[in-house]
């Protein structure tokens, strides 16, 4: 039995979502943020980053994104989230990093521009370029990541409630969308998998 500590339109999703297809038994653990409950001491005991996704495993807790949904796909080998050649694992591997180390950090100038700096003016400014630096990521994923139909292709992986868990801000950001076709193709056909809108009504 597994324990998510998530929060509704994070990527705690990307988790989430990979925990279903895992076909895993969890229980979810809601963090409300807006109640500051991510740096309350019971949660940073739990994960002292105070950021969600953290998976509470039999082993023990497990945090940051890439880490835990390769974690969920070695462990549940039958639902074939991942491939066992190590060099294919390794290019899904470099997938996610990519998301979690330049998109989803492109996408938190904007809401979290304190991370970076206390400046107000600066915090404006990086905020005011998430619509420049998140297309240019996204567009990354398009021209040279996205295989089709799914990330890594035929197949479907844990990277692909990843990408679909980003994509879900895709508006908020300001993406211009005319730009990533293939992308917006994923999407919709993710938000059509039964894991996913399974996923998204635990959540809400």
């Amino acid at each position: 039995m597994f324990t998510l500590f998530y929060t509704p339109k994070t990527c705690a999703l990307a988790t989430h979502i990979a925990l279903i297809d895992a076909g895993a038994d969890y229980t979810l653990k809601r963090i409300d943020f807006a109640k500051g409950e991510q740096r309350a001491p019971e949660f940073l005991a739990v994960n002292p980053k105070g950021r969600v996704p953290a998976l509470a495993t039999p082993q023990g807790i497990l945090t940051e994104t890439p880490a835990v949904l390769a974690y969920l796909a070695q462990t549940h080998p039958k639902a074939n989230l991942a491939p066992s050649d190590p060099f294919a694992f390794a290019r899904l591997q470099a997938f996610t990093v990519f998301i979690a180390s330049t998109l989803h950090v492109a996408h938190a100038h904007g809401p979290r521009g304190n991370r970076w700096t206390d400046d107000p003016a600066a915090q404006a400014a990086l905020k005011s370029y998430v619509p420049t630096s998140m297309t240019a990521a996204f567009k990354l994923v398009e021209d040279t990541m996205l295989e089709g139909p799914f990330v890594m292709g035929d197949s479907y992986t844990i990277a692909d409630p990843y990408l679909f868990t980003m994509s879900t801000w895709i508006e908020v950001d300001g993406v211009d969308t005319t730009q990533i076709p293939r992308v917006m193709a994923h999407r919709q056909m993710m938000s059509e998998r039964p894991s996913v809108i399974r996923a998204l009504a635990e959540e809400a």
